[in-house]
Order: C-alpha cells, then sequence, then structure tokens
C-alpha cells in the first residue's frame, strides 16, 4: 500500500488535499507556536530535504502547462512507497506533532493510486484515478 498523509486544505485546481509538508510550513510560520516545536517540524523538515528528492515534475505531460487530454490542467499527488521505511517513520513523527498541535492529519492507503509522472525509490508521484483517494 502506498500512503499519502494529508490535511483539510484542498489543493487548487484539483480535488484533492494539500500534504502534510504544507501543514509543517503552516505550523513553523505560526507565530503562536512555541520555539521546541517549531525546532522540531524544522527538523524534520530538514531531515525530508536532505534525505528525499523533490520531484522534478508532477504530470505526465510534457508540455510546459501539464495540461491532461481534456485541456484541464493535471497535477500529480505524492505517495510514499511501502518500502521508505525510514521516510515512514519521519512521516508519521511530523503526523504525531503536527496532530498535537491542532493539525487534522489523515493518512491515505491506496493500492492504485494512478498515472505515474514521477518515481524513486521513496515515493511515487501520480495523478489520480477516478476512484483514487485523494
Amino acid at each position: 500500500m502506498y500512503l499519502r498523509f494529508v490535511y483539510a486544505k484542498p489543493v487548487d485546481g484539483m480535488g484533492g488535499r494539500e500534504g502534510f509538508f504544507q501543514a509543517a510550513g503552516e505550523l513553523i510560520r505560526d507565530p503562536l507556536a512555541d520555539a521546541a516545536t517549531v525546532e522540531r517540524a524544522q527538523e524534520l523538515r530538514a531531515w525530508f530535504n536532505d534525505n528525499l528528492e523533490g520531484p522534478d515534475r508532477f504530470s505526465r505531460g510534457t508540455s510546459k502547462a501539464n495540461r491532461g487530454f481534456d485541456g484541464k490542467e493535471t497535477k500529480g499527488l505524492s505517495w510514499f512507497k511501502p518500502t521508505a521505511k525510514e521516510h515512514l517513520s519521519k512521516a508519521f513523527e511530523l503526523m504525531t506533532l503536527l496532530i498535537e498541535n491542532g493539525f487534522a492529519i489523515e493518512i491515505l492507503k491506496e493500492k492504485r493510486i494512478g498515472y505515474v509522472g514521477y518515481e524513486d525509490d521513496y515515493q511515487v508521484v501520480a495523478e489520480p484515478f477516478a476512484d483514487t483517494k485523494t
């Protein structure tokens, strides 16, 4: 099963929700968050920055507009591979920190995530199928 950590904010231009890295950014920028919490969130985001490649594309399309066959903008969603054990451990740690600070984080689990546009050892970015949880 592939895993995706999301919270309630929708991704602009599609039905999916934002991932928890955006929630971590909000926590870090929150002027009411305590210093230890902000520091831990920054440490976890830094770990991911050092240990997880940023996808070079979020669509299967080759045009700069990333438009699908129907002319609508298409965007892929990022999923952790089930074999990414260390990354998943850090993801659960970040999720716990976010929940403790008022962010409603949900874990989506899917076998079929969509049309793959990017893949590395730890993650897959796919344009979701109609029945894929987003």
